[in-house]
């Protein structure tokens, strides 16, 4: 039996051709194959050369035209390519018709993107994901693996030894996906329970592009040394470090897989465990890279990409970082027209993280109330309540009476109006730790 066709997604070591086509509805501001350029040197590759078309349709059988596939197959030949890549998403049959024109491995985007995940992902968890994200990527792929299969002559009514061995393939790849969804879903399920069992602490989650310094920023905050690489999705597992704010005390601050302009649904879905800490968190801060000429696209890329994890509602801070490279300041005023209230960052030489810091304690306090808690002194669970999930300012004993002044989350209203022998009266406004305001009048119940 002859064994498939060598369609592996790795690309080390490799010389590459970049091939890009500009479809009416994809602008990118910036290099047209910067991107993939990065993601193929990220994979280890080396590129030897470039094609660019402008098309309103993609070609169905070959995604360029066929003059671009006749050039491109002489620079392939000229260059002595090894593998050529698409920035676009192929279809199998695209890819197959390729193939055969160029007599060299083609892939897409995907396959590179999937073949970097494959060679960072240390964890269990991380490689189930990448493991998963490759079948349900290869599942469709798998007779354009099989290119014997044309030449095996069957006759009616029995199949031939490659078109079982194809059916084989295709049941094992199936019962793999569903071996491995299970496997991660306990994952995901183990994962809810370890940051659910954090909420009596306030979380916050740096998400964004990748490579927009991200680690860099959770080193320069909480002192940690994380792995912080000026390359492509350096981050794939997500790491919490304790985070002691300024004027508020200390919270978790956690660090995800960077996203990317056509991150793969099924790379989204693999990795659903992974992002728990960013669907958790209390507050998002979206790094981006000021200094990149497509830092727009790449703002409006996490955007779509939170739209999808279904968490885009979330209270989110933006921080340019690296504006110590910005090399062209209109370009950074113009984000900051779009985005006035962005704070301005260097995570690498420290400057703004004060302010960063001051913003994210402003964003933490809107989602927080002061209140005075009356209740009798014996009842010691509502003591010991109020000093676990609130910050506690004053006590004050009245006779049998406890009055406790403190900050509290609004998420643990519900369980201070439970306990129908406590009296709550909330302040106009929540102030510094310290600071009273005069207390409003009413009960809590008239708080929103």
């Amino acid at each position: 039996m002859p064994a498939p066709r060598d369609r592996k997604q790795s690309v080390d070591s490799e010389s590459a051709v970049l091939v890009g086509v500009q479809l009416p509805e994809r602008s990118y501001h910036g290099e047209p194959l910067g991107e993939l350029t990065g993601l193929v040197e990220t994979a280890g590759a080396q590129v030897v050369g470039r094609l660019t078309q402008k098309r309103q349709t993609p070609n169905p059988a070959t995604y360029i035209g066929h003059g671009k596939v006749d050039e491109l197959a002489s620079l392939v030949q000229a260059t002595e390519a090894d593998v050529v890549i698409f920035d676009n998403d192929l279809s199998p049959g695209q890819i197959r018709n390729l193939e055969e024109s160029l007599k060299v491995k083609v892939l897409d985007r995907t396959e590179v993107i999937l073949d970097i995940f494959s060679s960072r992902a240390q964890t269990h968890e991380a490689r189930l994901a990448v493991e998963l994200a490759q079948l349900e990527y290869s599942l469709p792929r798998l007779r354009g693996m099989w290119t014997h299969l044309s030449r095996i002559k069957m006759g009616v009514g029995m199949r031939g030894p490659g078109e079982k061995q194809l059916e084989t393939d295709r049941r094992l790849a199936e019962r793999r996906i569903r071996d491995l969804r299970r496997d991660l879903e306990g994952i995901h399920r183990r994962k809810e329970r370890e940051v659910a069992a954090r909420r009596d602490r306030m979380t916050v989650s740096l998400v964004g592009y990748t490579n927009a310094g991200k680690s860099t920023l959770m080193n320069a905050l909480t002192g940690s040394d994380v792995l912080a690489e000026d390359k492509l999705f350096a981050t794939l597992d997500t790491r919490t470090r304790r985070w002691q704010l300024p004027a508020w005390g200390p919270v978790l601050l956690s660090d995800t897989v960077g996203f990317i302009r056509d991150l793969p649904h099924h790379l989204i879905a693999s990795f659903k465990a992974t992002l728990e800490e960013a669907r958790q968190a209390d507050l998002l801060i979206h790094v981006a890279d000021a200094s990149s000429p497509a830092a727009l696209d790449q703002i409006a890329a996490v955007y779509e990409v939170l739209r999808e994890l279904n968490i885009e509602e979330k209270d989110t801070l933006l921080a340019l970082n690296k504006v110590d490279q910005v090399e062209d300041a209109t370009r950074l005023q113009s984000i900051r027209s779009l985005y006035p209230a962005a704070v301005l960052i260097s995570a690498k030489n420290g400057d703004g993280l004060s302010r960063l810091a001051a913003a994210v304690s402003d964003a933490l306090s809107q989602d927080f109330l002061e209140l005075d808690v009356r209740f009798d002194v014996s009842n010691g669970r509502m003591l010991s309540f109020l000093a676990k999930y609130g910050e506690v300012l004053s006590r004050t004993f009245n006779g049998e009476k406890a009055i406790i002044h403190c900050r509290i989350s609004r998420k643990h209203l519900g369980t201070l109006r439970e306990d129908a022998s406590v009296e709550i009266r909330a302040y106009d406004s929540v102030g510094a730790a310290g600071r009273h305001e005069k207390p409003a009048d009413g009960a809590i119940g008239e708080v929103a």
